[in-house]
């Protein structure tokens, strides 16, 4: 059987599928069909600074290959979190990846500061986030953002710093840079596409927030295009995500340049995806002679 290890900085991952943020929650439930050591590692539910309830219902709809969602970050709070949730998932033999969110520069860095001093084994950076101090503009949506979040997180943050990409950007591998120019270890891509659906009956948004973010099958050529940008932007490691439903995608994935992956809404219909995923690449690479899954990684031949 091929390797199916990857190794990101220090950190190595049993294989290279991760449960992607909002879609896995803590892994109880998961937990209950299949052991959560078969994942290479989890992506947490999106932590805050403090408990939040989330947007008002409905928050969920689902889309030709895809869902909208606008959950609105609901989520115990970090200290809740280190306490309840973390001694728990250090406990099933993966990598837990932390991913916090915030409104202000100042949330972000407590967040990182607390968790440094915990279990987690890394740390990812929600910056499509509305930054209260500048109007409510997203962390993520120029270079100068992204940079100036990132330099001050990395302040405080002694674990591995995964900066998460938003694809509502004019230029996906200028940001890149700028993550990585700012002390970022590994990027994470893509986070969702806004979107919006209407119920023509009442002509009014399906979804109470209006708009919401875009995930699944459908967003998946847009996501590989990006991963294949950034990758011949940055040299760091890039955590490839967006769409991700059949080992053929997640094999078409690394090739454009990612390092490893994170699979979400396929999850919701599928919980056994990633052991199927496994499985089918594995089969791949042995019947194409290849040892290691790492030898798929930017391996595209562009015309």
């Amino acid at each position: 059987m091929a390797d199916l290890k990857v190794k990101i900085g220090d950190i190595t991952f049993s294989n290279p599928l991760i449960a992607a943020s909002g879609t896995f929650g803590f892994g109880h439930e998961y937990n209950e069909f299949y052991p959560l050591s078969k994942l290479g590692g989890i992506s947490c539910k999106g932590i805050t600074l403090q408990k939040r309830d989330g947007n008002p219902p409905p928050r969920i709809a689902e889309t030709p290959s895809g869902i909208l969602n606008a959950v609105g970050l609901q989520n115990p709070g970090v200290d809740h979190f280190i306490k309840e949730d973390l001694p728990w998932l250090k406990q099933q033999d993966t990598v837990i990846i932390a991913n916090i969110a915030g409104n202000t520069t100042e949330d972000y860095c407590k967040m990182a500061e607390k968790l440094s001093d915990s279990d987690v084994d890394m740390i990812e950076l929600n910056i499509s986030c509305p930054n209260v101090k500048s109007g409510g503009v997203q962390f993520g949506t120029s270079c100068e953002s992204v940079g100036a979040i990132t330099s001050a997180v990395r302040k405080y943050c002694k674990k591995p710093l995964v900066v998460k990409l938003s694809p509502n950007v004019t230029d996906i591998a200028e940001i890149a840079k700028a993550a990585e120019a700012n002390g970022a270890d590994v990027i994470s891509m893509i986070n969702t596409l806004t979107g919006m659906k209407i119920d023509i009956n009442t002509r009014r948004p399906i979804i109470r927030n209006n708009t919401g973010g875009l995930s699944g099958a459908a967003v998946f050529p847009v996501a590989v295009r990006m991963v294949w940008q950034v990758a011949n932007a940055v040299k760091i490691p890039i955590i490839g995500m967006g769409g991700i439903t059949t080992w053929q995608d997640a094999v078409e994935m690394m090739i454009a340049g990612a390092t490893a992956l994170q699979i979400g809404t396929v999850l919701f219909n599928d919980p056994y995806a990633p052991i199927k995923i496994c499985e089918g690449m594995n089969k791949f690479l042995d019947d194409n002679n290849i040892a290691s899954v790492t030898e798929l990684t930017g391996t595209i031949k562009p015309w």
